[in-house]
C-alpha cells in the first residue's frame, strides 16, 4: 500500500468536503473554495472529521494515483484553512519590483522594464526597504498554481552562479562557482 496514500487527512474546523458522483471533490474553508476531478481508480471517503482515501486495485498505475491524490487534496484542505506563501528575493544592483494590482513590474537589469499579470488567485505584495533586498511576497490557496507563478517570475532571472545575482526564493542558499584563478608567475 502506498505509505502517503494511506494516511488519513484530518479536516479542520470551518471546512467543508464534498464528494460528488462523478468524483469531483469540492473543498470549501474560510479563505475559498477549491475543486479536483479525481480518477475513478480512488474512492474517497469521509468520516469522523478525516478523509480516507482508497485503490480498487493493486496496479502500477492505481497505486501511484493513489500517493497522488492523497497530496492534492491535503494541499486543498490546508490551503482553504491556512493559505499558502512565497517570499522571493531580487539580489541584484537596480534589481526593483513594483506591484500595481495584479500586475508586476521587475526591473532585472535589462533595457526594458518586464510587466507581468498575474492569476487573480494569487495576491502580490512587493516590499522594498532600504537595506534589504527587495522582496515579492506571494499567497494563495491553490499550492500549484501559487509554485507554478513563482516559478515563472524566477525564470525573467535565475540566480547565476558567480555573483548570485537574480531571483532567489527566501533563505535559499546558492553554490557559488570560484572564478578564475589568473595568472600565476
Amino acid at each position: 500500500m502506498s505509505r502517503i496514500g494511506k494516511l488519513p487527512i484530518s479536516i479542520p474546523k470551518g471546512v467543508e468536503v464534498q464528494v460528488s458522483d462523478s468524483n469531483l471533490v469540492t473543498i470549501k474553508g474560510k479563505l475559498g473554495q477549491l475543486e479536483q476531478q479525481m480518477d475513478s481508480a480512488i474512492t474517497l471517503k469521509v468520516k469522523d472529521g478525516q478523509i480516507e482515501l482508497h485503490r480498487i486495485s493493486e496496479e502500477l498505475d492505481h497505486k501511484a494515483k493513489h500517493g497522488l491524490y492523497r497530496s492534492l487534496i491535503h494541499n486543498m484542505v490546508i490551503g482553504v484553512s491556512e493559505g499558502y506563501k512565497l517570499v522571493q528575493e531580487l539580489v541584484g544592483v537596480g534589481y526593483k519590483a513594483e506591484a500595481k494590482g495584479q500586475i508586476l513590474e521587475l526591473s532585472l537589469g535589462f533595457s526594458h522594464h518586464i510587466f507581468m499579470e498575474l492569476p487573480k488567485e494569487v495576491k502580490v505584495e512587493t516590499l522594498a526597504e532600504r537595506g534589504k533586498l527587495p522582496q515579492i511576497k506571494l499567497s494563495s490557496i491553490d499550492k500549484q498554481l501559487l509554485g507554478q507563478v513563482a516559478a515563472k517570475i524566477r525564470s525573467l532571472r535565475k540566480p547565476e552562479p558567480y555573483k548570485g545575482k537574480g531571483i532567489k526564493f527566501q533563505g535559499e542558499v546558492l553554490r557559488k562557482k570560484a572564478g578564475k584563478a589568473g595568472e600565476k608567475k
